[in-house]
């Protein structure tokens, strides 16, 4: 049953991220394009993922679901420096290319050799994160 939900929730996400344009460098560059030609287009495919998790927090606090197991606690929302380092890495990479993990996986069926390539690097620096991590962590390194 939990294979199913997440073949069918995979697909729902697959189809929103095409239908949306997140799969689309060019739109994705636009949308952060502040100072030129701004396309607003997607603030509504972020308001379209945070409303309803709002209410989904509220709503999964006291059950469990349908498949079994358990719903992921609420994040802690402190800002530390690896939220922080991490987050300016992801923007730099979203906004350079216009592709985050998603849309990047998306685009091997029409990106191409360069979608390949963000791909491989991205699985390189996902691969590497713990390594920079722990090294950021030891004792003596900049806070």
């Amino acid at each position: 049953m939990r294979m199913v939900i997440s073949l069918f929730v995979g697909g729902l996400f697959g189809t929103g991220l095409h239908l949306s344009g997140m799969t689309d460098t060019a739109k994705v560059q636009g949308f952060l394009d502040f100072f030129g030609a701004w396309d607003v287009t997607l603030a509504f495919v972020m308001g379209g993922a945070i409303v309803p998790m709002f209410f989904a927090w509220r709503l999964t606090a006291t059950r469990a679901p349908l498949a079994g197991g358990s719903f992921p606690a609420k994040p802690d929302p402190a800002l530390d420096r690896n939220l922080i380092l991490g987050a300016v890495l992801f923007g730099a990479g979203w906004g350079l290319v216009g592709l985050c993990p998603g849309p990047a996986l998306a685009s091997l069926s029409y990106g191409g050799l360069g979608g390949l390539v963000f791909l491989v690097a991205m699985l390189i620096g996902m691969a590497g994160a713990p390594r920079a991590k722990a090294w950021l962590d030891r004792p003596g390194v900049a806070a």
